[in-house]
Order: structure tokens, then C-alpha cells, then sequence
């Protein structure tokens, strides 16, 4: 195991913890993969070399020590230790390549946002107040092309450059969401789930949904994106939780 005197020495060692702690929560919270599935943050000006949890690592086990450094222009990259699997390079190499915004990026094929990108129909519609955070702020993928290889990947990317659009609905194939850091960017994981869980019981009911209009759900959005240190509270709170259970994460 890592010392704590080792592992403050290690570069970027507080968005180390960051991630870890990401992916330890994902993982309670049943949003993971097992050992599929990556989350990715940008360590550079340009935003191309970042990191990302080693190739099939169960989140439940990704310690602060164990993220590797990932090279978007390098495909040599690959043959690294613990290096990523092609998709994932291909995925997140695309996007930390094509739009500088992104900053950290989470792709999960969680329960309920995978449900919304298997039906027909795949927008959210602003029916409460987590369902509004998202307002005109997703972009939908209606192409879902295999496995996410280079190729697919910078297709994904093109469809990432509105600023204001940080979630995508990958049809088919769960969701990707970006965002400046990493407690941002798990803070809009978390309520992404959570209001396409919302989205998805109210459809199961069969009843009528009662819709905001979009002056109102516009309204909402923007002042949830105004909303001073929720993100990076949120994130605290869960390190604090993970540290009172002396969890391993931040080593």
C-alpha cells in the first residue's frame, strides 16, 4: 500500500483523491460497471493528457495512487502499464482532444439515464426540480455506432462542443457528462441519475405528467448553476463519509 508520505509526493495528488472518491460513491451507488466504464480529468493546459482509472479496476477498489496518466495524442498510450482499454482511450481521448471544457469527463451506463437512452423518445422533460437543472442543457445521441474504438469516439466528441451542453445522452449506451472539476462534474452524475430516475417512475405510473413550462424550468436551471459550493460541499461530504469509515481511496 502507498504511504501517505509517498503518496503526497505523487503529481496532482488532490484531484487524485478527487477521483477516487468518485468512484468509490459510484460504486455504493450502484452506477458502475464493475470493471468497465471510466471517469477521466484533464491535468494540462490543453486538457489532452489526463487521468483515468487503470484498465479493469473495480471502482469499489480505485485508490488515489492507482489513476494513470493518459496521453490523447499518444496511442502509444495503449501499451502502458495498466493502460486503458482501446474504447476508453477512444472515448475520452476524443473528447479531452476536441473540446477543452471538458475538463473531467464520467461515462457510466447507470440504471435509470441508460433506461432514458434506450427509449424512442429520449429527452427529459423539466417535470421536477432536478429534471429542470437539466433544461436545454443535454444533447441527445441518436447514433449509437459499436463499441466506443477511436473512430466512434471522436464522433462522440463533435457532438460536445456547445458549452452549455454538458451532458450527453449516448443512445443505447448510458451517458457521458462533463464539467470543470471533478466534484462539479460527479455533482451533475449524481442529479442526472436521480432525475432521470424520477423521469422514468413517473412514466411507470401511466399517468399524465405535469410539465413546467420553459420559462419557469429555465429559470430553475440557471439559478441551480448559480447555486454557491454545492458541488464541491457534496464532494466533502462524501470524502468526509469515506474517511470517518477509514476507506483506503486516499492512498
Amino acid at each position: 500500500m502507498t504511504s501517505w508520505h509517498q503518496a503526497a509526493n505523487i503529481e496532482h495528488w488532490p484531484e487524485r483523491v478527487d477521483m477516487a472518491a468518485a468512484f468509490r460513491w459510484t460504486e455504493r451507488l450502484n452506477m458502475h460497471e464493475g470493471v468497465a466504464n471510466h471517469f477521466s480529468l484533464a491535468i494540462d493546459d490543453s486538457g489532452t493528457r489526463f487521468l483515468m482509472n487503470p484498465n479493469q479496476m473495480h471502482f469499489a477498489r480505485v485508490r488515489a495512487s492507482d489513476l494513470i496518466v493518459v496521453d490523447a495524442n499518444d496511442p502509444e498510450t495503449l501499451n502502458g502499464p495498466n493502460a486503458p482499454d482501446p474504447t476508453a482511450w477512444g472515448l475520452h481521448g476524443g473528447i479531452h482532444r476536441h473540446c477543452p471544457h471538458a475538463r473531467c469527463a464520467m461515462h457510466v451506463h447507470s440504471i435509470h439515464a441508460t433506461v432514458l437512452a434506450c427509449l424512442k423518445d429520449k429527452r427529459l422533460p423539466p417535470i421536477d426540480q432536478n429534471c429542470a437543472t437539466f433544461f436545454d442543457r443535454v444533447v441527445i445521441d441518436e447514433h449509437y455506432g459499436g463499441l466506443a474504438f477511436e473512430e466512434e469516439g471522436e464522433r462522440c466528441a463533435g457532438l460536445l462542443t456547445d458549452p452549455k451542453q454538458k451532458v450527453m445522452i449516448m443512445g443505447n449506451h448510458g451517458v457521458m457528462v462533463i464539467g470543470a472539476t471533478v466534484a462539479e462534474t460527479f455533482n451533475r452524475l449524481y442529479y442526472f441519475e436521480r432525475a432521470a430516475e424520477t423521469y422514468i417512475r413517473a412514466l411507470q405510473t401511466g399517468a399524465e405528467l405535469a410539465v413546467l413550462s420553459d420559462e419557469i424550468a429555465e429559470k430553475t436551471a440557471r439559478e441551480l448553476e448559480e447555486y454557491p459550493e454545492q458541488d464541491t460541499r457534496h464532494l466533502a461530504e462524501l470524502k468526509a463519509i469515506l474517511d470517518s469509515e477509514d476507506s483506503n481511496y486516499a492512498t
